[in-house]
């Protein structure tokens, strides 16, 4: 059984300055609508993913701000990160990790996103998946 992941709610308080930002980020903006008075569903992705996410009107009823530990994979941590500086985005230095490299920044109500570049030895990168310094 296949079971994909292709949209997340992510909850603003604001809708156009959220997916403003997002677009700054680099999300494609694919879908605008207001469905009636209540509802109204602005879709966005991430270049090169398969999974989008949703911020508007009417569609969730978490917090604004409260979503933590979105991640998405990347190709080159000091290259994205200079990129979103570049865009203007607020974005972390890189953080050296054993597990990857990984640059953080959040959205104008708080949601928080990590970007990892995962690390040569993983199966997502081309490796073995066996750490060098993993103990046997």
């Amino acid at each position: 059984m296949d079971m994909k992941l292709e949209l997340v709610a992510v909850p603003v308080t604001d809708v156009d300055r959220a997916k403003d930002f997002y677009v700054k980020v680099g999300f494609n903006a694919d879908h605008d609508r207001v469905v009636n008075a209540d509802l109204r569903f602005v879709q966005l992705t991430p270049p090169g993913s398969a999974c989008s996410i949703c911020i508007g009107e009417g569609l969730t009823t978490m917090r604004p701000g409260s979503i933590e530990g979105l991640q998405m994979v990347i190709a080159d941590a000091d290259a994205t990160h200079q990129e979103l500086k570049e865009r203007g985005v607020e974005v972390s230095d890189v953080d050296e990790q054993p597990w990857g490299r990984f640059v953080y920044f959040a959205d104008p109500d708080g949601n928080r996103w990590a970007l990892q570049q995962l690390p040569a030895w993983s199966t997502g990168a081309g490796g073995d998946g066996v750490r060098p310094d993993a103990e046997g």
